[in-house]
């Protein structure tokens, strides 16, 4: 008798399992397509987004740059190396540190170059400088010889004219 009754007791405790699963399965359900029903009958209206207008100023800068011959006038200070520049300079290489400059003027110096280091105090950036001229066709013909000298040098291929200011 003991275990028709554990047997019994076993089978209704099954039997609340199933039922128990199935009603929470249909709430669910019923949950379910009840939100589905509600979104589908909301209208969906998109809120219109408000895009403002994003107006560019011209940006002012203290260093006057040429654009048509690739010139910048900065007032610099020789560092490094003979202090002999005259007015238009060409800089193959700007740095923010003093040590990364250096490794520049002793790789140009090998190259048979007498690299400077100017220090244009008003942006704290270390110039390296290859060559220096009095005039701006010198230059523009030196940087540009420098540039076809070094092709796969794409540091060098940014070289540009310095006009220096006193």
């Amino acid at each position: 008798m003991m275990k028709k009754l554990v047997v019994l007791g076993m089978g209704v405790c099954v039997a609340l399992a199933f039922a128990s699963c199935k009603s929470s399965e249909s709430a669910y359900k019923k949950a379910y397509e009840k939100a589905k029903q509600q979104e589908l009958a909301e209208p969906q209206v998109e809120a219109p987004v408000e895009v403002t207008p994003v107006v560019t100023a011209p940006v002012e800068t203290k260093k006057a740059v040429d654009n048509a011959a690739g010139v910048r006038q900065e007032k610099v200070t020789v560092v490094s190396g003979a202090d002999g520049l005259k007015d238009y300079s060409v800089v193959c290489g700007s740095f923010g540190l003093k040590a990364n400059a250096e490794g520049l003027k002793d790789f140009l110096d090998k190259e048979g170059y007498n690299a400077t280091i100017a220090f244009n105090a008003e942006t704290a950036m270390y110039r390296v400088i290859v060559n220096t001229f009095a005039d701006r066709a010198s230059a523009a013909q030196a940087r540009d010889a420098f540039k076809a000298k070094y092709p796969n040098r794409k540091d060098f291929q940014g070289a540009w004219l310095l006009y220096r200011i006193y």
